[in-house]
């Protein structure tokens, strides 16, 4: 039976390695503590709404803490990976928030938050904290595949020090690139979901004129992951849309955030978008359809509905 570790044990190391804490055990989460736990044994403390969603993490070794300053005072990084920024906000300046810790680190926020609040957040904490707590963003891209797998693209923002004491943890959960200052990560990761969005969307209206064309979609998909039509979207979406699994691994919603994004990003560099707006009127109305909480190929269900306009 494995030992659950508890704050006051989770002290910072006394040798070398960094302390590392994380908050945000979800899909994503829970496998890149995981990951992070086999790169740094003994380095992890976590942090959830309960101890049941922390329990593989605990299994394998990380340290427990009731409170997000708890888990401040016992890391010199701090990851979270949590759904937007008003919950950055609350884990870092709510009661019990990173900022009541006296002590000094490096916040992580894998989030995809907008670049420009994510900057705003930071010039708070540094002023609440005298400069003792920076953020970096850090979102990541690869779904819940890559977080298991350790194989995300980890697209960072931050200033050059910071960024240096981040990497080497980042990189137990994929390959994560420093971009520019803070925002960057989240600029990049804006542009990647509007590639996302742009070949899921357009895979899936592929697929549904395949179909009423009466094509085998599952024989069509493969021959085309073989051409210049193919990409990791397709590989991993593929038996999706063949077999109607909108079961999610993440949900849909979230990229109406992204998108939204991406657009205050193409209107700040005065880019025309017309593809990024078409998407956005796509995503917003699969949501206001309902299928929002289903994963992001549920845009095929969308695309097929007798009552999408033709």
């Amino acid at each position: 039976m494995s030992t659950v570790h508890t704050a006051s044990s989770a002290t910072r190391n006394p040798d070398t390695r960094l302390s590392i804490g994380m908050i945000g055990l979800g899909n994503m989460g829970t496998p890149m503590a995981l990951n992070l736990l086999a790169a740094f044994p003994g380095s992890l403390t976590v942090t959830a709404r309960s101890r049941d969603r922390a329990a593989a993490a605990l299994s394998a070794g990380a340290a427990w803490a009731d409170t997000s300053a708890e888990i401040a005072r016992a890391s010199d990084v701090v990851i979270l990976m949590v759904p937007d920024l008003p919950q950055v906000d609350e884990l870092l300046f709510a009661e019990g928030g990173l900022t009541e810790a006296p002590t000094t680190c490096v916040v992580v926020v894998c989030s995809s938050v907008s670049p420009t609040g994510i900057r705003l957040t930071d010039e708070r904490l540094r002023q609440q904290t005298d400069g003792r707590m920076r953020i970096v963003d850090a979102p990541v891209s690869g779904g819940t595949e890559g977080a298991a797998a350790a194989t995300l693209s980890i697209m960072v923002g931050g200033g050059e020090a910071d960024v240096a004491t981040a990497l080497p943890i980042l990189a137990a959960c994929g390959t994560p690139v420093h971009l520019g200052p803070l925002g960057s990560g989240d600029i990049a990761k804006a542009c990647n979901q509007l590639i996302v969005a742009a070949t899921m969307a357009a895979v899936s209206e592929a697929s549904v004129i395949a179909e009423r064309s009466g094509l085998d979609l599952d024989a069509l998909l493969t021959l085309l992951q073989g051409g210049y039509a193919g990409s990791r979207v397709l590989e991993t979406k593929k038996d999706r849309l063949v077999e109607r699994d909108y079961s999610p691994s993440g949900a849909a919603r979230y990229m109406v955030k992204d998108l939204s994004f991406a657009h205050a990003a193409a209107v700040e560099t005065a880019t025309t978008a017309p593809v990024l707006d078409a998407l956005r009127a796509q995503f917003d109305g699969l949501v206001a359809a309902g299928l929002g909480d289903d994963d992001l190929a549920v845009i095929h269900r969308y695309i097929s509905s007798p009552e999408q306009p033709r």
